[in-house]
């Protein structure tokens, strides 16, 4: 990419990363429309970003905004998930844009060339020091993904935490043209403990347009203006692998990182394109 092209990329981008604006967007895709306008749209988008909507719960009719067709959920049996003790599996449908061993420095890359702290994404960095020898896996969602994040492994989820931020887009331009963009966006950071696999992070990276994240266990909503937030659980909550955690609002990013350094890859290649319940590591 051109120098040129990379300021004009990275103006572009710092341009529309106010919070402030992706609420707008949101306020617009949370607008209740008739049916006869709505569902128009929605064909139109999924011709445009290559939405399969038969895999869909509900046909296009169902939705009564297009927030409620862009988080929507897919049919029983459309995403198995792989069966096998010890795995980790993808959380998500998306783009495996990347896939390495966290270094001792705690400094993962997010394009070659590229790198930022993990310290910085967790918000601990006595959490960080956990995954050092572990694995990440960077997951990208584009925007006519299915956009429901679920659990990678069977275990309990231990807790969360809130980081308000920009939101900056995620897609290929911003992530190679932005200095440690997703350290900077907002994110929610979900800590778990899973069966055989060991301590998990799930981080949940915000982008422009909407840039909501919501927990499917616990009262939040992102980009409302909330301060910084460490999530309190009662005790400990029991998860399954596959069940349903989290959802985001149009583009955004996922962050993988599992501790036990004995973890080992046996799904797709980065670059490859995954599916929700896909294995991604074993021990």
């Amino acid at each position: 990419m051109t120098d040129w092209r990379r300021a004009v990329d990275r103006a572009a981008a710092t341009t529309v990363s106010p919070p402030l604006l992706s609420r707008l967007a949101g306020w617009l895709a949370d607008r209740r429309l008739p049916s006869r306008l709505l569902v128009p749209v929605i064909r139109a988008y999924s011709r445009a970003y290559g939405v399969d909507l038969s895999e869909a719960a509900e046909p296009p009719e169902a939705f009564p905004t297009f927030s409620a067709f862009f988080t929507r959920r897919l049919r029983d049996g459309v995403r198995p998930v792989d069966p096998v003790e010890s795995t980790v599996v993808a959380p998500c449908d998306s783009r495996l844009s990347g896939m390495e061993r966290v270094p001792e420095d705690g400094r993962l890359e997010q394009i070659k060339g590229q790198t930022y702290a993990l310290e910085a994404l967790l918000g601990s960095a006595e959490e960080a020091t956990v995954f050092e020898g572990g694995l990440c896996a960077t997951l990208y969602l584009s925007p006519g993904m299915y956009h429901r994040v679920h659990s990678p492994v069977d275990g309990r989820i231990l807790g969360w935490r809130y980081h308000p931020g920009r939101l900056f887009p995620v897609n290929a331009a911003a992530v190679g043209s932005i200095p440690r963009l997703f350290a900077r966006n907002e994110r929610v950071a979900l800590f778990l403990e899973g069966e055989g696999v060991g301590r998990i992070a799930l981080v949940l990276v915000g982008a422009a347009n909407v840039g909501r994240i919501t927990l499917g266990f616990a009262d939040l909503v992102t980009n409302a203006g909330a301060p910084a937030t460490q999530g309190e659980l009662p005790e400990p909550l029991a998860v399954g692998r596959g069940e349903e955690i989290g959802a985001f609002n149009l583009g955004s990013t996922v962050v993988l990182l599992g501790a036990d350094p004995a973890l080992a890859p046996v799904g797709p290649s980065p670059g490859a394109l995954v599916r929700m319940g896909e294995a991604l590591w074993r021990r």
